[in-house]
């Protein structure tokens, strides 16, 4: 993948600058749309902490989300920064005050109801599914009074490329995998621009599935390089994908025997 032309560069900037959520005017003084639509991934913090009782109503927000048959498959694995940092031996990410470890946790399910069957993919997939959500409303509770939060994909080894390290130090049972870290603190900067997001019509229709066009894909994606190479001090973008297709392949290999369990996973791969 080359690098951006200046003229794509230039393009590429200004569609990320001027893109906007699209909102009927009528609902643009709603509160509850505001918290969803204008929340940012935030990647710098302040030294001031988040009071307790804030943190546990962000923790609740995330007990209380919706669920598969109310199954509830999550734990939240929490962190004060001095906690985090005693525990994984290194500073929580980007100097937040707190952090939470996302789990999938279908191990509580089947300690309680014995007849749950054995379905692994089916089980993590649930697993994924549900605490996701409640990640999110975790994120949302966050964004409602006023803090930042921004989800770790390998920042410290906390993040989802790290699952294998993380059920090891955590010491998690089968059926208890890590989908992701997600740390929260007041937000030292202004909120971000909205990063480069695909139309609604590329990702939202009726009836059979959609192709989305290639030249929308290829906006999106030179934007995404676009945003990127600016961010990054001119580092090539192809050089972080490169870098992403080494650690996809070494956590598909850790999932696998996260989730199907070591014999299990031999079989699969042959």
């Amino acid at each position: 993948m080359s690098d951006l032309s200046f003229p794509k560069l230039l393009a590429g900037l200004v569609r990320i600058i001027s893109a906007k959520p699209r909102v009927p005017r009528a609902l643009h003084d709603n509160p509850s749309l505001a918290t969803i639509l204008n929340r940012r991934s935030i990647r710098q913090f302040t030294a001031e902490p988040i009071a307790p009782q804030i943190w546990e109503t962000i923790l609740e927000a995330g007990r209380l989300a919706p669920s598969t048959v109310n199954l509830q498959t999550w734990s939240f694995a929490h962190f004060t920064g001095e906690q985090w940092r005693d525990f994984f031996g290194s500073p929580i990410p980007f100097q937040a005050s707190h952090g939470v470890v996302i789990l999938a946790d279908t191990h509580r399910v089947r300690s309680t109801l014995p007849e749950f069957p054995d379905a692994p993919l089916s089980e993590y997939t649930m697993g994924v599914m549900n605490a996701s959500l409640a990640a999110m409303n975790m994120v949302q509770a966050a964004e409602a009074v006023g803090l930042g939060s921004v989800m770790l994909s390998e920042t410290g080894r906390t993040g989802f490329y790290d699952a294998a390290h993380l059920a090891e130090i955590l010491e998690l049972p089968r059926g208890v995998v890590p989908i992701m870290s997600i740390v929260f603190g007041h937000t030292r900067a202004k909120s971000p621009v909205m990063p480069p997001k695909l139309p609604l019509e590329a990702v939202a229709f009726t009836g059979r599935y959609l192709e989305t066009p290639a030249e929308v894909r290829d906006n999106w994606r030179d934007q995404m390089r676009a945003g990127y190479q600016v961010t990054h001090g001119g580092e090539k973008f192809s050089a972080k994908i490169a870098y992403y297709n080494r650690r996809i392949a070494d956590t598909e290999r850790d999932l696998r025997r996260l989730i199907l369990g070591k014999e299990e996973s031999k079989k699969e791969t042959g």
